[in-house]
């Protein structure tokens, strides 16, 4: 029984209108579904990804009026976007110094090239050179040209305070597997490396750990979960019998209508899902019109006038 890839991410943004325009303007990416957070309908919950939707591009935000995150440990430090080759982290270099972004240099990170942005919140991030694997879907209408376009997610990286609580629950529960390790330049201890289904860029979890470092405080510019990919009903149905014989507290099965889920929190405290790749954005919308107004799954609909009474307009 094996995750196959990092499903989605999950971030925080107190700036929902600004958000917006950097993930679609700046970044090029696909708004896939606008609605709200099912937990929380005050506020938006807004999936950027690729041309189509897929799952394992999935970048989404919480709109959560929030102070901003205070950084350290035990929590997902930095996330990776995959582009493919050198001239497209070049092209990006160059755009994202134009729009006047915190932007860093070109360099190898694990044997790959990266480059290093933030968003105007602070939200850490990495292009990383995937070297063109696998499929992609760009978005015809994206501002950014196809070549060059965001690909999917990964790696995700995370600081912990205890790698080996942690590892213990990635290998022996998640059936993930330690393949490597490497120095970065500014951590203070060697990164881990976990991979899950085939590996590579797109199924990993990066790990360093710092004991010394005191907890992140969880707010605008930092993420709020990441979910991992199983590929359909059955799966999932053997996760959550997983963690339940294995002890793990969990949220039990949750319908998410996009796709199902199931969270539990790894043991320094950072928050995991399991989701399915099923059965996806074009559910209740026409592919071509994804993103276009605000999508609510069917026992939320008939609380719409009430719900969109109480969000901030985007436009």
């Amino acid at each position: 029984m094996q995750l196959t890839g990092i499903h989605h991410l999950t971030a925080i943004s107190a700036r929902p209108r600004d958000n917006l325009a950097f993930y679609t303007g700046v970044l090029g990416m696909r708004l896939v579904k606008k609605t709200v957070n099912q937990d929380d309908v005050s506020a938006y919950h807004l999936f950027y990804a690729d041309g189509k939707g897929r799952p394992g591009t999935d970048l989404t935000f919480f709109d959560f009026p929030a102070p901003p995150e205070r950084r350290g440990t035990n929590s997902i430090s930095c996330t990776g976007l995959r582009v493919a080759g050198r001239k497209s982290l070049e092209y990006w270099q160059d755009r994202l110094r134009k729009a006047g972004g915190d932007v860093g240099t070109i360099a190898e990170t694990d044997g790959r090239l990266t480059l290093p942005f933030e968003d105007g919140e602070g939200q850490r991030l990495m292009l990383v050179d995937d070297g063109g694997a696998g499929s992609s879907a760009p978005w015809e209408k994206s501002a950014v040209p196809a070549e060059h376009q965001i690909r999917g997610l990964g790696p995700i990286m995370l600081d912990v305070a205890d790698v080996a609580s942690l590892e213990t629950l990635l290998t022996g529960v998640m059936n993930m597997r330690q393949v490597r390790d490497y120095a970065a330049p500014d951590a203070p201890a060697r990164t881990h490396v976990f991979a899950m289904g085939q590996g590579g860029p797109a199924a990993e979890l990066h790990v360093v750990e710092r004991k010394d470092a005191a907890p992140a405080r969880q707010g605008a510019g930092g993420v709020h979960h990441v979910a991992f990919r199983t590929p359909d009903d059955a799966a999932y149905e053997a996760w959550v019998r997983r963690l339940v014989e294995l002890g793990v507290p969990n949220s039990g099965p949750v319908n998410r209508f996009y796709f199902r889920s199931l969270y539990f929190r790894e043991p320094n405290g950072i928050l995991f899902e399991i989701a399915t790749d099923g059965p996806g954005f074009a559910t209740d919308e026409p592919m071509e019109r994804l993103g276009e107004k605000l999508a609510l799954p069917p026992f939320l609909e008939p609380r719409r006038a009430e719900i969109e009474a109480g969000l901030k307009p985007l436009d």
